[in-house]
């Protein structure tokens, strides 16, 4: 439930109490047992199953907990760790998720957006840093949630790059109830229907992001040799520059012919691109790419259309994707961070759990299988989250909005 790394201290509760009274009793209960000091964050997250009692939350648990900074919102499911100690992922049914943390040496800055807030991607970056309230220099890294409708989400994500560069953001959209089609963004005292909600932390943290897309490379990677705006129409190898083209037709029938049975079956609706993020890496590796859909093909000539805007140069790759492939890569991620994180004397006190509703036991055909295999791979760090209707985190150093994706928001000190 709680991890601790020198004075820091992240607490995570998790209750699946029906009554959202009983509810928020019992997390404040967990979370009053094994707070040490005073908060300085809270995050809650609430199942959409309570639908029709979310303007009730804030007032209950603001009776029974004191939270400066508290930001949150809806899903579709939620994300814990209960009393015993058991990190759950709680789909479609009542459940509340609250981290709270103290968080000595780091400065707490949350916000609320309207869409009509926001600047134009034409603006200097120093009106998107009025409307957030941190200078650059600070260097804050972002934890966001915006509601599902918000048409801007791509165009904030840009904006906040732009004036942040280098900025780790991770979050995700809110989720709806099937039956009453709203959702909730909670931020400090007051609830919204729209906008986006965020908190910006600065000082002796760091947000690291593990953004697991659940995809795995067939084939070899090609160059954009021709494209308008989202239509592949001639690709070339890219070891072979300037050389013959081909169209991205033929180059994906050529792949298919090679692989097995079960991956031609699968890629008969669970094919996808992968964008290369980084146009001047040499080899590209697991997590390189931008994964987006393949929205249609044009057989009349060899064009394939994808779910996002490409470039001439830019390098791309055939993906499937499969319950298998999302835990092959999930586990690789993890991994490869955990790798990283052994040699570093400042470890995780706490992570954050953003999964697309298309994850989950839907996908895996069992329960808690991310958040399992996250405990797994990293040990007991407080974990809490949501299932979202859209994921976002960075790949290649620029922020995106993903679908099908986990993305994990994990907390250390800096220094």
């Amino acid at each position: 439930m709680a991890a601790t790394a020198q004075s820091m201290q992240w607490i995570s509760a998790l209750s699946t109490q029906p009554s959202l009274e009983a509810a928020v009793r019992d997390v404040a209960d967990q979370i009053k047992q094994h707070l040490q000091a005073k908060p300085d964050l809270g995050i809650i997250f609430i199942s959409s199953a309570f639908a029709s009692e979310y303007a009730r939350l804030l007032p209950l648990l603001h009776a029974v907990l004191e939270i400066p900074c508290l930001i949150g919102c809806s899903g579709g499911g939620v994300v814990g760790t209960t009393a015993s100690g058991e990190t759950l992922e709680v789909e479609q049914k009542p459940a509340l998720s609250l981290a709270v943390a103290s968080l000595p040496g780091v400065a707490v800055k949350s916000f609320y957006l309207q869409e009509d807030d926001l600047p134009d991607l034409d603006s200097p970056p120093n009106l998107w840093v009025d409307k957030v309230g941190v200078a650059p220099e600070e260097q804050p890294s972002f934890i966001l949630m915006a509601d599902p409708f918000t048409s801007s989400i791509t165009e904030l994500l840009q904006g906040l790059d732009f004036a942040y560069p280098g900025a780790v953001k991770v979050g995700g959209l809110a989720s709806v109830s099937s039956f009453q089609r709203n959702s909730g963004l909670f931020f400090e005292d007051s609830l919204h229907g729209e906008g986006v909600v965020g908190v910006a932390l600065s000082g002796n943290i760091a947000v690291d992001a593990v953004v697991a897309q659940g995809c795995r490379p067939i084939g070899e990677p090609f160059r954009v040799a021709a494209g308008e705006r989202n239509i592949l129409l001639e690709l070339e190898k890219t070891n072979d520059f300037g050389g013959e083209t081909q169209t991205p037709l033929e180059a994906l029938q050529t792949i298919l012919k090679g692989l097995s049975d079960s991956d031609r079956e699968l890629a008969q609706d669970s094919l996808h691109i992968g964008i290369a993020q980084d146009g001047f890496k040499e080899n590209l590796h697991h997590g390189d790419f931008l994964i987006r859909n393949l929205l249609g093909v044009d057989p009349r000539i060899g064009a394939i259309v994808i779910g996002d805007r490409i470039r001439v140069g830019q390098r791309i790759q055939f993906h499937l994707r499969d319950a298998r492939t999302s835990a092959d890569d999930l586990k690789t991620l993890l991994t490869r961070y955990r790798n990283q994180i052994n040699s570093n004397a400042d470890f995780p006190i706490g992570a954050l759990m953003f999964s697309c509703m298309g994850r989950g036991e839907g996908l895996y055909q069992e329960p808690n299988f991310d958040s399992r295999l996250f405990n797994e791979q990293l040990g007991a760090i407080s974990l809490s989250g949501f299932f979202c209707g859209g994921e976002i985190g960075p790949v290649g150093g620029t922020t995106f909005l993903h679908g099908y994706t986990s993305v994990f928001g994990i907390c250390r000190p800096a220094e």
